[in-house]
């Protein structure tokens, strides 16, 4: 599969819990989920801080049309985004906790490192 993971949603369903997910993860630093929407979100999670890293105001809009709440795009680049900039890449770790009870789906948490 070329792109992105569909994750069994529609396009609609999966941009919005997508949205919803990495604005949390920017906001609390670390949050649990399935191991392929951890995936998802790593990769949007990383766009945005790469759009802190690089601070215009058209990064900041397009930081603002994608996160859902706006005093999490202004942590972003007020605070998240500054103690990333030595940094090229790799601004989120992913760890496997194993299956969930009831349905066996696989478990991770992303963190911010």
């Amino acid at each position: 599969m070329a792109g992105y993971r569909k994750l069994g949603l529609a396009s609609d369903q999966r941009r919005a819990i997508l949205r919803n997910m990495t604005t949390s993860l920017l906001e609390h630093g670390k949050i649990e989920t399935t191991l392929h929407r951890a995936k998802e979100v790593q990769r949007m999670a990383e766009k945005m801080i790469t759009l802190g890293k690089k601070g215009d105001l058209h990064a900041r809009r397009q930081a603002v049309a994608y996160l859902t709440k706006q005093d999490v795009a202004k942590q972003l680049f007020d605070d998240i985004a500054p103690k990333y900039s030595e940094r090229n890449g790799g601004y989120t770790r992913v760890y496997r906790i194993g299956p969930r009870r009831g349905d066996g789906a696989e478990v991770a948490i992303i963190e911010l490192v």
